[in-house]
């Protein structure tokens, strides 16, 4: 058995889309080394990766409609000029990097 690791990543990607049977047809190509299979590799990784993304915006339309959210909102639209809301604490918030020294933030 050869190992590849496009089609390695190609089946992981099945498998996160619940395609098993699918994932199990590219083990056997990739063991066979397939060169149609080689080939169409780069493309069906394309397309798999537009699908998982794809399938996370459906999600999240869906999350917010269940929600009853009026709209989706995020950081890129927020009109800090017309609000008390500190920008650059925010942004520095936003970024994270106080998980990553695991300091405490009080709201």
């Amino acid at each position: 058995m050869r190992h590849d690791p496009a089609g390695a990543s190609v089946v992981i990607m099945l498998r996160s889309l619940k395609l098993h049977g699918m994932a199990q047809a590219v083990d056997d190509l990739v063991a066979q080394g397939a060169p149609a299979f080689e080939a169409a590799t780069p493309m069906l990784s394309q397309l798999l990766k537009a699908e998982i993304a794809e399938r996370e915006v459906r999600s999240i339309a869906y999350q917010t409609k269940v929600a009853r959210f009026p709209s989706y909102k995020d950081l890129a639209g927020f009109d800090f000029k017309s609000s008390e809301i500190n920008e650059a604490t925010v942004r520095q918030l936003h970024r994270g990097t106080f998980m990553e020294n695991a300091e405490n933030v009080v709201l």
